[in-house]
């Protein structure tokens, strides 16, 4: 990672060519922290942001039904369609710009795959650590079309579920946006929170230092104006700080 600062905020960056990689052929995939073979001791999480893989699942191909327990689990998809089943009894298929989200607590199976024969689909999986665990597993979806963004922040994420958000068992909130030309975006957050920033696709510039696709930031509380956007997906993570 390397650092730079402005406003006596220093942002550390997590490039995305310096993520690591896995290639299966039907999937290939960027990872930002430490996930399954990769190892990485000095990026295993972020606060409560534990996981950010870089998806991208071939024509037909998934992931088959698997546990999982003790995470806020969410995909944010960029291309495609992005098809979901749990041992809860919930079917349902998230298309570009859409949300799924399971909180796994207890313990949960799914599988996740690509309905079409023709096209890829592209997302982001993320996980979060909960505040706490064993909850009742539960699972969302938020549609496109109900999510706001053009040139602004959309809440998808928060712990009570404000604004229509999708409720996470963790002191956090994330945010989606959309930011191109003369769109710009301050953001302020409350003191001793930690901020990350994931470019999902385009670039943007975030306090004057410019980030690519697959580009991530990492900063303190402190003033984040966004802008100089060239098609620009975001997600903003507004973070308690825990160890």
């Amino acid at each position: 990672m390397s650092a730079t600062t402005l406003t006596s905020n220093p942002i550390i960056i997590r490039r995305a060519a310096d993520r690591g990689s896995a290639d299966h052929g039907w999937l290939k995939s960027a990872h930002s922290f430490s996930f399954a073979g990769y190892s990485d001791p000095e990026h295993v999480h972020y606060a409560s942001l534990r996981v950010i893989n870089d998806d991208t699942v071939a024509p037909g191909g998934g992931f088959p039904t698997h546990p999982h327990k003790n995470f806020e689990i969410f995909s944010y998809v960029l291309e495609g369609s992005l098809e979901h089943k749990d041992t809860l009894g919930n079917g349902s298929v998230v298309t570009a710009g859409g949300v799924q989200f399971m909180s796994t607590g207890s313990g949960v199976s799914h599988s996740e795959f690509n309905p079409s024969a023709e096209d890829a689909v592209h997302f982001l999986q993320i996980w979060l650590i909960p505040d706490q665990n064993n909850v009742t597993p539960r699972y969302e979806t938020l549609a496109a079309t109900d999510l706001d963004k053009r040139g602004k922040l959309a809440l998808i994420l928060s712990p009570d579920g404000a604004e229509g958000s999708i409720r996470v068992q963790q002191d956090a909130r994330v945010y989606a946006a959309n930011l191109d030309g003369d769109e710009q975006i301050e953001y302020h957050a409350k003191p001793d929170r930690k901020l990350w920033l994931q470019v999902a696709s385009g670039s943007v510039s975030l306090n004057g230092e410019q980030l690519k696709q697959g580009d991530g930031a990492a900063l303190d509380s402190g003033p984040v104006q966004l802008d100089n956007g060239q098609n620009a997906d975001l997600l903003l993570f507004d973070l308690a700080p825990i160890e």
